[in-house]
């Protein structure tokens, strides 16, 4: 019976990592209270699915409203409307040297890391920036205060 509990444990787990809505998480946790059970008592059937319920019942209610309202709180900016046309006009924050096309960099928006690129001077890492159009997955970025760019490094000097 413990193997059947244990079976029955990581299908729920995939189901919930599917649908991440916090309920078959917490049957899978009753299975796995379950199988212990089980290993202690493996004729004790009934004992054994009384122990699944109440600790599936007692997650849902009393965990799972807690669990959900902390995982699903958007941090670090908000979602933009749209695909490519709502990124353009957000504000970014680059992670390092954001430079041309061969020096691409990255920026964090909306709370993700996009790679992103400037059509002007490299910008230094720290910097605010301001998306201004999306190519592919790439972001083009220019920066919101012109302190910002990064003086050329002696490499890209003596390439001119």
């Amino acid at each position: 019976m413990v193997l059947a509990w244990m079976l029955l444990f990581v299908v729920l787990v995939l189901v919930e990592l599917h649908h991440l809505a916090f309920y078959s998480l917490f049957v899978a946790i009753g299975c796995l209270a379950a199988a212990l059970v089980a290993l202690v008592a493996p004729d004790a059937i009934v004992v054994q699915g009384i122990v699944a319920a109440s600790v599936s019942v007692a997650g849902v209610v009393l965990a799972r409203p807690y669990v959900s309202k902390t995982f699903h709180q958007h941090k670090g900016g908000h979602v933009a409307a749209g695909v490519h046309g709502g990124l353009v006009g957000q504000e970014a924050f680059t992670l390092d040297r954001v430079g041309g096309t061969q020096e691409a960099g990255h920026v964090r928006l909306a709370g993700e890391r996009w790679l992103a690129m400037t059509g002007g001077p490299a910008i230094a890492p720290g910097q605010q920036v301001i998306v201004t159009a999306v190519r592919g997955t790439t972001l083009e970025v220019w920066p919101v205060d012109f302190t910002a760019l990064d003086p050329p490094s002696a490499d890209t000097e003596s390439n001119q």
